[in-house]
């Protein structure tokens, strides 16, 4: 990039920095198709936490109508939201 200015470059690629690096959150929303069982199994695979928190976000999920699963990284999320949808769950990344 010939002539580019490269304080305005390190000005935009920090910015960008900062953006990626606020935690994301996954938010699972309920549904009448899935039981409990299906729902924290799934967690638990999802964010690898244990059952008692599993449980905890599950009843969270059916009383509330929704919870936030997870917080960290974008790609990080990515692939949280990507387990907790092959059993067809609903999910939404929030940045």
């Amino acid at each position: 990039m010939a002539g580019a200015n490269p304080l305005i470059k390190q000005e935009e690629l920090s910015s960008i920095d900062e953006e990626i690096q606020e935690p994301a959150k996954v938010v699972l929303f309920n549904d009448e198709v899935h039981t409990f069982d299906e729902v924290i199994l799934q967690i638990m695979r999802a964010t690898g936490c244990d059952l008692t928190k599993a449980e905890a976000l599950t009843w969270e999920v059916h009383h509330m109508g929704r919870a936030i699963v997870y917080v960290g990284e974008l790609l990080k999320c990515t692939q949280v939201s990507s387990v907790l949808e092959e059993i067809e769950l609903l999910t939404q990344i929030e940045v």
